[in-house]
């Protein structure tokens, strides 16, 4: 009797004792999946901070002399072509010194043509003293008084031609003067900014006190990227390299550029954060897009890249080279060690461990993880485009 209480009881106690478990057990922890596929993987360096839109040309241009403004010709954004005529300083005393000049110039030329016309009459006397003194028909003192007087003419005629050199040297100064009252575009561009209204004076900046300029012309035919890059990454950087460039004010969209230049020396602007500029040409610019000097904006320089090769998302792995695996015959997750190749922060390469299709946990931010986890996918497993 005993026995047979002991022989139904056991199996009694096992039934209840997995009731028990199974009530108790803690329920699966929902996650989401992504499937390992192929794809492109590319190794990048990127800005450190964000950089700047910039002109490959831009002059700040001021007048070397003081003045009035006389007259404003262009407006702020306005397109000018080069040599165009963009501010004027009042001309009035600068215009008056270059006549004076021209009619100093004019004066000269004809006492040069009197003078040198008197040297030419001058040496024809002398000519004809000396003929006649062969034949004793003219006395040696008139002789020697002609030959004086011709070498005499002769010198102020060469002095003449002086004073016109000198007067045709003033006369470029005081043109020169006045053309430094003009202000032109030195090449084609838009006009940023303007620094001064009709009727105001305007100084030269004194030495090193810089001012405001005149004019703030932009060539936006050219434009560049200047962004800085960490010094462990600038020995990688090549000219020519291909960079993606993205900007802040056309969110969504990625132009493609190259290197066009990279810094001499390392800048130190930061503690602890040493960095290299380099400057980046834009490849090409849509029609429609319209970029203004000043932007922020980002680069991605392209190191290496790799077509069609399993890859995984970056921000799906353990300390870069283990992942959680889907096994869904035990619905739990399996710790695996796989071997990577290139890598950046959205994309890693794998060169073994895992196959194409594998499903694998597509986060690691929720808690609790850890090999053999028990795990019930929320949806079906897809790749991130």
């Amino acid at each position: 009797m005993g026995m047979r209480k002991l022989l139904f009881g056991v199996p009694l106690l096992l039934v209840l004792g997995l009731l028990l478990w199974w009530w108790s057990r803690p329920e699966p922890l929902p996650v989401r999946l992504v499937a390992v596929e192929r794809g492109t993987v590319e190794t990048l360096v990127a800005n450190t901070r964000a950089g700047t839109l910039k002109a490959c040309r831009r002059s700040r241009l001021s007048f070397n002399l003081g003045g009035q403004v006389s007259q404003l010709l262009v407006d702020e954004g306005q397109r000018v072509q080069a040599g165009e005529v963009l501010l004027r300083l009042r001309q009035d005393d600068r215009q008056a010194r270059v006549s004076e000049a021209e009619s100093r110039l004019a004066a000269q030329r004809n006492a040069r043509e009197q003078r040198c016309q008197q040297a030419h009459l001058e040496r024809r006397d002398l000519e004809r003293l000396r003929h006649l003194a062969e034949r004793k028909l003219a006395a040696a003192d008139r002789l020697d008084q002609a030959q004086t007087r011709a070498n005499l003419s002769a010198l102020v005629c060469a002095a003449s031609t002086a004073l016109i050199a000198e007067a045709e040297s003033q006369l470029e100064l005081q043109r020169s003067l006045l053309d430094q009252a003009t202000l032109r575009a030195p090449f084609a561009g838009i006009v940023a900014q303007i620094n001064g209204e009709l009727g105001e004076y305007v100084t030269p900046s004194p030495p090193g006190i810089p001012t405001p300029p005149a004019v703030d012309l932009i060539d936006d035919s050219c434009l560049y990227v200047e962004a800085p890059i960490d010094e462990v990454d600038a020995a990688r950087v090549r000219l020519g390299m291909p960079v993606r460039i993205s900007l802040d004010a056309f969110r969504g969209r990625h132009f493609a550029g190259q290197v066009s230049r990279i810094a001499p020396f390392v800048r130190d602007l930061e503690k602890q954060a040493r960095t290299v500029d380099v400057e980046v040409r834009f490849a090409e610019v849509p029609p429609e897009v319209t970029l203004l000097t000043g932007y922020s904006a980002d680069v991605e320089i392209l190191l290496e890249e790799k077509r069609e090769v399993l890859r995984v998302p970056t921000e799906t792995l353990l300390d870069g080279q283990r992942l959680y695996r889907y096994d869904a015959a035990a619905g739990r997750l399996r710790e695996t060690r796989i071997r990577t190749g290139l890598s950046n922060w959205r994309w890693t390469e794998v060169q073994g461990g895992v196959e194409a299709g594998a499903r694998i946990l597509a986060s690691l931010d929720q808690e609790g993880l850890a090999d053999g986890l028990a795990v019930r996918p929320e949806e079906a497993a897809e790749s991130p485009p």
